[in-house]
């Protein structure tokens, strides 16, 4: 359990802070900025449930517990060590993922196939879902950067990857099921 009786605690006051196990690291380093960014989309679509209808925003409830975890995976470098920790380490796990796919499907099956890009917008709901699904593919950049040149949890980059399409065809649904989409043409203002 979780236990916040002092919010500030002045030991960040020096551009560091400390990861899930406990080393302390500069705030600007590339595994504090990916999940400082989960952690930016998951107050975006705090954001979009204010506008969403109430399945969907029960979906989306799903979605900020799941950015809690991967941020809590993110937070915890050194996997191989998880074992040796003192308390169980949490990590995002495949059903995670397969319940996005079981979500984007049923919503997919809903709506006509696209024939245009679209743009972000038609009603409140669906701008602010596309605003989660840029966040996402900024976070998924920046997880998939991390990856590069210390471990990752595999599932967390396949997650975000998959997340992202899930606010697409959720900003779709907003939008009367598709038919108020907002499309691009291409060339329109030469």
């Amino acid at each position: 359990m979780v236990v916040l009786n002092k919010i500030y605690t002045r030991t960040g006051d020096a551009g560091e802070t400390a990861l899930g196990n406990g080393v302390r690291v500069a705030k600007h380093s590339m595994r504090v900025t990916a999940y400082g960014t989960t952690d930016e989309l998951n107050a975006v679509v705090g954001i979009a449930r204010l506008h969403c209808p109430p399945e969907l925003d029960a979906q989306l409830a799903l979605v900020q517990n799941d950015l809690f975890d991967l941020g809590a995976d993110l937070c915890r470098p050194e996997m191989e060590k998880d074992a040796e920790a003192e308390y169980p380490v949490l990590r995002m796990v495949a059903p995670q993922v397969d319940r996005l796919e079981r979500e984007i499907d049923a919503m997919n099956a809903r709506l006509k196939p696209l024939r245009s890009f679209i743009l972000p917008g038609g009603s409140a709901a669906s701008a602010h879902l596309h605003q989660c699904r840029t966040v996402a593919r900024r976070a998924e950049r920046l997880v998939v950067e991390l990856a590069t040149v210390e471990a990752v949890n595999p599932i967390a980059v396949k997650y975000l990857n998959r997340l992202s399409d899930w606010f697409f065809v959720a900003a779709r649904i907003t939008n009367d099921d598709g038919s108020a989409d907002v499309l691009w043409v291409p060339g329109a203002n030469r």
